[in-house]
């Protein structure tokens, strides 16, 4: 029987999320196309590996057999990407954020990453969760506990948010006017917290966050950030006090196989450090010049 790694990451995905379709957002394959191959991969094995209901997908003993012997396969299939990616002697540790938090990270990449250790860091910069169980990062830096029982999270702090003008008041500053976030950078509960409540008033939009603050700076319009990213831009000012429906929570995750290998928990423990020593910066009580 040769079964394909192909429809045994599907499967996997499939098991680990409880049905198709939340599989769907992590495998970007359709529901349709998900159960065709699920059904197909049955047939290969011979007995069903799933019992279906309305309420998802629940796996069968032979689910079960297959998920730990699919597991050992992923973890082969990652250790012969590590030792490609390990040509030089290095053990690339990704970590996933969002933009301001990348930005935060490599502004700081001095604290996290020594040259000699034999580990290379690689950022994987999104708006939207990237699939750690599928070993797409090995750290994710996220707003929410993680709901997934292969991830490991512990909790390293929280987000204030505020609204912020440049220093000129001149163009849609002026005027009273806002800049709004366009495409999947409209998709953050910053972007739908201003379209709700000014929405209206938005005249210039960014289809994400780094032309937004220049837009900002520039004098195009009022705009929400995250503290600790705005009151490190001396262009900025913050004009009103903090949002507090906005504070967010802030978690580090990782796979609860790979957090105990040295180079990860190395760097997930730095991370974890620079962050609570970044407290007051992140809650909005400190600037930096």
């Amino acid at each position: 029987m040769d079964l394909s790694w192909d429809d045994l990451r599907l499967f996997l995905d499939v098991a680990r999320l409880g049905g198709l379709s939340a599989a769907t957002k992590t495998t970007k394959v359709s529901a349709a196309t998900l159960g065709r191959r699920v059904t197909a991969l049955e047939r290969q094995i011979g007995e069903p590996l799933f019992t279906r209901s309305q309420t998802g997908y629940r796996l069968t003993q032979a689910g079960e057999e297959l998920l730990k012997r699919a597991e050992d396969v992923e973890a082969a299939m990652l250790s012969l990407t590590r030792w490609k990616e390990g040509a030089l002697g290095e053990r690339v540790v990704r970590i996933s954020a969002g933009a301001w938090t990348s930005q935060f990270l490599a502004h700081n990449i001095g604290q996290l990453w020594r040259a000699g250790e034999g580990i290379g860091i690689e950022f994987v910069t999104a708006n939207h969760k990237v699939d750690i169980g599928r070993r797409n990062a090995d750290i994710g830096v996220r707003n929410a506990r993680p709901g997934e029982q292969w991830l490991a999270g512990r909790q390293i702090g929280k987000v204030a948010y505020g609204l912020y003008s440049g220093r000129q008041l001149i163009n849609g500053i002026a005027a009273g006017l806002f800049v709004g976030a366009s495409g999947e950078a409209a998709d953050t509960p910053s972007a739908r917290w201003l379209q709700a409540h000014h929405g209206d008033r938005i005249g210039v939009r960014g289809n994400d966050a780094m032309s937004v603050r220049e837009l900002v700076a520039s004098g195009a319009g009022l705009g929400i950030f995250p503290c600790f990213a705005a009151d490190s831009d001396p262009r900025l000012v913050r004009v009103a006090p903090l949002i507090t429906e906005l504070t967010t929570e802030q978690w580090l995750v990782t796979h609860h196989e790979e957090r105990h290998t040295r180079e990860v928990r190395l760097v997930a423990d730095r991370i974890v450090a620079l962050m609570r020593d970044s407290t007051a910066l992140f809650m909005g009580e400190k600037r930096i010049p």
